[in-house]
């Protein structure tokens, strides 16, 4: 273990890679039971997809292990994944073209192709490593505003407003009492330097749940998205779904190219800069980024999630691109591949044991979300707010757009638009440099595309 991910390099050892790893699988298991809900709507089979999603995760996670030696998971990502059923394959299921998906899984496939090479001219690494350094800090604060956001959620703490957007949930549920002592927990373990505190906090708060539900103040109500907290084998079978493999429709490609290359371009640009943002904000809490604040390796994790992309194309599954919820391995300690390697591999076990893992609910991993969110939010402190005002407003841009718009793309664009923007009204056309032209070029288009 030592010689093939460098242990002691890192101040790490193979217990705490463990722990880190276990508390990313945890912190994104859930994408096994929502990602076959929402393709379903696309017309493709849940149990098909299910293991489609989980063995694409595994390998590219594994990928990432081997490639880049970084304690990053991947798998199938959320909003994708809603774009990939919702605004692909409905309406053209609705227009009556049969099997939609395939076509969807078609433009994954080209995606992951053009990342790749994309990868190999270095063109997503460059990136990566030029974004300036008050932008790279305001992203990682922007993700962790991000990621408290999506726990909150998670756990009906923060919910939708028709009279002010967001609103608070119902403080009597069990769902919030228990998140909230989830994440108090978390406090005190942390205080007291409890070995992987995070992954105890999210075990902790499961237990009581199923404390909760036993008593009868948790009660059970699918339609309204609240499921048993115990496993339920009752309709297991220890033989995975066959997925939807290969199952590509190129006639269409060749017969409405204009059509098919919008739908590429949007899988393209939200995976692009979510990707960028996601290894930008764990690479700076990981203290990974080397002197001059760059990523070393960038393009061996990048290759990564382009590889994850296509192989899970193939299985018959929508994007596979980095996971955020990585950084809560990263701060239970995870510094090396080692970490990935136990995410991958919880998620192969999970082929024969889904009934274990998919019991954990949404709102035993929001404490380790929202104290994640706390942690990254440190990332304001070495920001400079006084000198460059390109830099000080590009980075502000940054950490609101995340979560306000709910999106880690939106973040990067307004980031990246707006200081490029402030720089040319200064006069420092030489500080820009040209992949960040081409970055923002990038996001016009992607407005121009937003706006007809």
């Amino acid at each position: 273990m030592e010689k093939l991910f460098k242990l002691k390099e890192h101040g790490t050892n193979v217990k705490t890679e463990v722990i880190a790893g276990v508390t990313t699988f945890l912190s994104m298991v859930y994408i096994l039971a929502v990602n076959p809900s929402i393709l379903s709507a696309a017309g493709m089979e849940p149990g098909a997809v299910f293991t489609a999603t989980a063995v694409s995760a595994a390998f590219a996670t594994l990928c990432m292990a081997f490639f880049a030696n970084y304690p990053v998971a991947l798998a199938s990502g959320m909003g994708l994944n809603a774009y990939f059923a919702y605004s692909v394959c409905v309406p053209m299921a609705e227009a009556g073209i049969q099997n939609p998906y395939q076509i969807a899984l078609t433009a994954v496939l080209v995606e992951g192709i053009i990342f790749i090479v994309l990868s190999l001219f270095k063109f997503r690494e460059t990136l990566v490593n030029k974004v300036p350094a008050n932008l790279k800090l305001g992203i990682t604060a922007g993700i962790g505003l991000f990621i408290a956001l999506v726990g909150l959620k998670g756990a009906g703490i923060v919910i939708g407003s028709e009279s002010t957007l967001v609103d608070m949930g119902n403080v009597a549920s069990p769902q919030f009492v228990l998140a909230i002592v989830g994440l108090l927990l978390i406090g005190v373990l942390h205080h007291y330097k409890v070995t992987g505190y995070i992954l105890w906090g999210i075990l902790a708060t499961w237990v009581l749940g199923m404390i909760a539900q036993l008593a009868g103040w948790y009660v059970v109500d699918v339609e309204n998205a609240a499921y048993s907290l115990f496993p339920d084998f009752s309709n297991y079978s220890v033989v995975p779904a066959a997925p939807h493999f290969m199952e590509f429709n190129f006639d269409y490609v060749f017969t409405h190219i204009p059509e098919f290359l919008i739908i590429v371009f949007s899988f393209l640009f939200v995976d692009i800069f979510d990707t960028v943002g996601t290894l930008i904000g764990v690479a700076q809490k990981g203290e990974l980024l080397d002197e001059e604040g760059n990523l070393p390796k960038a393009g061996g994790a990048l290759m990564a999630d382009a590889v994850g992309t296509v192989v899970g194309a193939c299985l018959g599954t929508s994007t596979v691109t980095s996971y955020v919820e990585s950084s809560t391995g990263v701060s239970a300690g995870g510094r090396t591949g080692l970490t990935s390697v136990v995410t991958a591999i919880l998620f192969v076990v999970c082929l024969v044991l889904s009934p274990i893992f998919l019991a954990i609910p949404g709102f035993a991993t929001t404490p380790a979300l929202v104290f994640v969110g706390l942690l990254m939010m440190s990332s304001v402190l070495r920001m400079d707010f006084t000198s460059d005002i390109a830099d000080t407003i590009g980075g502000f841009m940054a950490i609101i757009m995340m979560p306000f718009t709910y999106s880690i793309a939106n973040g990067i664009m307004f980031g990246i638009v707006s200081w490029i923007i402030l720089k040319l009204c200064m006069g420092k056309v030489k500080d820009i440099h040209p992949v960040m032209w081409v970055a923002g070029a990038l996001f016009v288009l992607r407005i121009v595309t937003m706006i007809i």
